[in-house]
C-alpha cells in the first residue's frame, strides 16, 4: 500500500515534466531579448519554380544575417492545385522541391535543423483521407516530420537567464481533407483543446521566472471553427494570457486583432496575420524584450536587404497589450531599467557606422523633431546579434494621446548606406491606438464566419420561403392581392412574387427545389487525392466514410461548404426567383396594355378575338414602345443568362474540384434552375 502511494506520488511529479516540449537555453548576448523568425503560405507549385527559387536564394542568406532561435513556418506549404487553380490535391514532386529548398536554406543560414518548426496549411491538408497514409506529404517530407515531431501540438521554450518564452504551434487541419473549395476552415477538437491547455500550462506550477507565451498556427481565428463542445482557440489563449497568435490565410497584409474580454486585466492577447511568400514575398521578425512583443515585416520583392532595424522599446502603440502595458507602466512590473533606454535590433551584413534614434511630435501638425540621439550596441564576448540602446527621459513623452510620437531608428554602414525603420507610434503610459479597417480587412478579418454560416443560411431559406408561400397564401386565402399601381418596395416585391405564382411549374418547382437543397445530397463526388472514395455534400457539410476501425460515415466540412452553399442561394437561387417573378409582372403588364388598346375585357374567352387583337395592335404599338417594345424583357432576358452563366461556371468549377459528371453526379443541382428559367422565359412569351 506504501509503495502504491510512493509510486503514485512519483507519477504526479513526473507528469508536469512528461507534458513538457524541449527547452532550448539561449546563450549569448543580448541576454534579455530573443528573437524568431516566421514565414507563412510558401505555396511550392509546380507550375511556379520561381517560389521556391527565391525562397533558396533570399531566406537563407537573411537568416544567416539575422540568426533567429526559432524559424516558424505557418502552413500552406505547397500549392497543392493545378494549373487553372480548380482540382486540389497533394502532389508529391511540390514537396520533394520543398525539401530540397529547406535543406538548402538551413545549410545557408549556418542554423541548426531542430530550429526549424513546419505545420499543415490547409492547403497541404487538400485530399488528404487520414494523417499518416500514402498521401500525407508533410509527414515524409517535412521538417517536423523529418523529426519525428508528431502529432497536432508542438512546443518549445526558449530559455534565458530571467525568462521563459514558451512557442506552441498548433494544427487545426481537417483530420479527414478533403479537397478544395471546401477545405477552407481550421477545426480544432476537444481533445486538441485540452492538449492545448495543458501545453499552454506546462511551466504555470514549475517556474518562479516570468513567462512569456507565444501560440503559432495557420487558421485565423475569423476562420477558425469551434469544437463539438463549443469550446475556441480564442477561449484557451484567453484563459492563459498568451501574449500573441501568430497566423496567416486570406489577406496579404491584414491589421492585427485585438482579442479581449471584458474580464481581468491579463485576459487579452494579440492575433497577428502576416503576409505570404505566394505573392508577398513576406518575412516577419519576432522579437521579446523583457516581455514586450514586438515585430517587423520584410519585403523581399525587390531583393535582399542589407540592414534590418526592429525596435523592441518602446513598442509600437498599435500592437501593444492595453491592460498588460498599463499595468507595468503603473507599477514598474517589468522594472525600471525596462523603461530607461530606447532598444532596438539592428541586422546587418556590413558594419554599422552609427545608429540613431529619433522621435518626432505630431502635435503642431507635422512631423517635428523632438528628440535624437545616438544608439550604443550592447558589447559582448558572445553576441546572438546586435542590440542598440539609447538613453532617454521617458516621463518626458508621457501623454494621455496613445499616437502624438512616433520613434524612427536610422542605420549607416560603413560604406554611406542609410536604412530607416517605419515611424510607429508609441506611448510609455501603456495607451493603445485603435486601428482602422478597410471593409475588405473586416469582411475577411472581423467577422466570425464559422459561427455566421448556418444563420445567415437559414435566414436566406427562410426568407425565399416567405417570398414563394405568403403571396401564394394571399392569393388563395385573402381578396386584398398587390398590384403594381400601388406604391412601395414592399408592394413592388410582393407583387413580382404573386405573378409568379401565377406561372404554377416555375413556383412549384422553386419550392420544391428550396426543399431538395434542405433535405438532399447537393451533388456526389470524389473528395481525396487518389480519387478512389467519393462523398456526397449537404448543407452540413460532406458525408464520407471515415477511416477508423468503425468505417462509419461522418459529417467533414463544415462550415467550409458554406463557399458553395452561400453563393449559390445569394447569387442563383434567389435572383432566379425574382427575374423569373419579373418576367410574370411584366407579362401581365404587356398583356393588360394589349388589352387597353382594344377596349377588351382581361378575361375575354374569344380566342380569335385575342388573335385579331394582336394584329390590330401592331398598328398602334408606336403609342407606347416603352411597353409595346418589351424592352424590359429583354433586359430581364440578358439577366436570365447572366444567371445561368453564373451558375454554369460555378458547376464546372464544381465538375474540375471533384471530377464529377453533371448528368450522373448532380443533375438537380446543375439543372433545375436552367430548366426553371427557361420554361418561365417561354411561358412568358409575346402571345396575348
Amino acid at each position: 500500500m506504501i509503495r502504491n502511494g510512493l509510486m503514485t506520488l512519483m507519477l504526479m511529479l513526473m507528469i508536469p515534466w512528461l507534458c513538457c516540449g524541449k527547452v532550448m537555453d539561449v546563450q549569448g548576448a543580448p541576454e534579455s531579448v530573443v528573437w524568431v523568425v516566421q514565414l507563412s503560405d510558401l505555396h511550392f507549385s509546380v507550375h511556379h519554380p520561381d517560389r521556391a527559387t527565391d525562397f533558396t536564394s533570399l531566406v537563407g542568406p537573411a537568416l544567416s544575417m539575422i540568426n533567429p532561435s526559432l524559424v516558424l513556418i505557418t502552413g500552406d506549404i505547397t500549392d497543392g492545385k493545378s494549373k487553372d487553380l480548380l482540382t486540389t490535391k497533394q502532389n508529391e514532386e511540390e514537396w520533394v522541391e520543398y525539401r530540397t529548398a529547406m535543406d538548402n536554406v538551413i545549410k545557408r543560414s549556418g542554423l541548426d535543423k531542430t530550429a526549424f518548426f513546419d505545420l499543415r496549411g490547409n492547403h497541404d491538408n487538400f485530399g488528404v483521407p487520414a494523417v499518416g497514409g500514402a498521401f500525407d506529404f508533410f509527414s515524409k517530407y517535412s521538417i517536423n516530420g523529418q523529426l519525428g515531431r508528431a502529432g497536432y501540438l508542438n512546443s518549445v521554450t526558449l530559455q534565458t537567464a530571467d525568462r521563459k518564452h514558451l512557442f506552441v504551434g498548433v494544427d487545426t487541419t481537417m483530420s479527414v481533407g478533403v479537397r478544395g473549395p471546401t477545405n477552407l476552415f481550421g477545426h480544432p477538437t476537444d481533445q486538441l483543446l485540452s492538449d492545448l491547455d495543458m501545453e499552454l500550462s506546462q511551466w504555470d506550477s514549475q517556474s518562479k521566472q516570468p513567462i512569456s507565451k507565444i501560440s503559432f498556427g495557420h487558421f485565423p481565428l475569423s476562420f477558425s471553427a469551434t469544437s463539438h463542445s463549443g469550446k475556441s482557440l480564442k477561449d484557451i489563449f484567453l484563459k492563459h494570457s498568451v501574449s500573441a497568435y501568430l497566423n496567416v490565410h486570406q489577406l496579404s497584409s491584414d491589421p492585427p486583432v485585438n482579442c479581449s474580454t471584458d474580464a481581468p486585466m491579463a485576459n487579452e492577447f494579440w492575433e497577428w496575420e502576416m503576409g505570404d511568400w505566394r505573392k508577398s514575398r513576406a518575412m516577419r521578425i519576432l522579437a521579446i524584450d523583457r516581455g514586450h512583443v514586438s515585430y517587423v515585416d520584410v519585403d523581399f520583392k525587390l531583393g535582399t536587404k542589407k540592414t534590418i532595424i526592429l525596435p523592441t522599446f518602446p513598442l509600437d502603440s498599435r500592437l501593444m497589450s492595453t491592460s498588460s502595458s498599463r499595468h507595468e507602466y503603473e507599477c514598474h512590473a517589468a522594472g525600471p531599467v525596462s523603461y530607461d533606454a530606447i532598444r532596438a535590433l539592428v541586422f546587418s551584413v556590413s558594419p554599422l557606422v552609427t545608429v540613431t534614434a529619433m522621435i518626432y511630435d505630431t502635435r503642431p501638425g507635422y512631423l517635428s523633431l523632438v528628440f535624437e540621439g545616438p544608439m550604443i550596441k550592447l558589447e559582448h564576448n558572445t553576441s546572438r546579434g546586435d542590440l542598440y540602446f539609447a538613453g532617454w527621459n521617458y516621463r518626458a513623452f508621457e501623454d494621455p494621446s496613445p499616437d502624438r510620437y512616433w520613434l524612427q531608428i536610422e542605420a549607416t554602414d560603413f560604406m554611406g548606406r542609410s536604412t530607416l525603420s517605419d515611424l510607429r507610434p508609441f506611448s510609455v503610459n501603456g495607451l493603445s491606438t485603435k486601428l482602422s479597417w478597410t471593409w475588405k480587412e473586416f469582411v475577411v478579418m472581423g467577422c466570425q464566419w464559422a459561427a455566421l454560416y448556418y444563420p445567415m443560411m437559414w435566414c436566406v431559406v427562410y426568407f425565399l420561403l416567405m417570398i414563394l408561400l405568403i403571396p401564394k397564401a394571399l392569393l388563395i386565402f385573402s381578396s386584398k392581392h398587390f398590384t403594381y399601381k400601388s406604391k412601395g418596395l414592399l408592394n413592388f416585391i410582393g407583387w413580382v412574387s404573386q405573378e409568379l405564382c401565377r406561372v404554377p411549374l416555375t413556383w412549384y418547382g422553386f419550392l420544391v427545389y428550396l426543399f431538395y437543397l434542405v433535405l438532399f445530397p447537393w451533388f456526389i463526388g470524389h473528395v481525396f487525392t487518389d480519387g478512389k472514395d467519393i462523398g456526397y455534400m449537404t448543407y452540413m457539410g460532406w458525408v464520407v466514410k471515415s477511416f477508423n476501425e468503425d468505417g462509419k460515415h461522418e459529417y467533414v466540412g463544415s462550415p467550409d461548404v458554406m463557399v458553395v452553399v452561400l453563393p449559390h442561394l445569394l447569387f442563383v437561387v434567389f435572383p432566379a426567383i425574382l427575374v423569373s417573378g419579373a418576367l410574370a409582372a411584366e407579362k401581365h403588364i404587356y398583356r393588360e396594355h394589349v388589352l387597353s388598346l382594344s377596349g377588351k375585357k382581361e378575361d375575354d374567352p374569344d380566342q380569335e378575338g385575342r388573335r385579331s387583337l394582336w394584329y390590330g395592335y401592331q398598328g398602334s404599338r408606336k403609342s407606347n414602345s416603352c411597353v409595346g417594345d418589351r424592352w424590359i424583357r429583354k433586359v430581364l432576358l440578358v439577366i436570365c443568362l447572366a444567371i445561368c452563366g453564373k451558375h454554369f461556371m460555378s458547376c464546372g468549377v464544381l465538375i474540375k474540384a471533384y471530377e464529377m459528371n453533371p448528368i450522373i453526379n448532380f443533375p438537380v443541382y446543375s439543372l433545375t434552375i436552367p430548366l426553371v428559367v427557361a420554361y418561365t422565359v417561354y411561358r412568358t412569351r409575346r402571345n396575348v
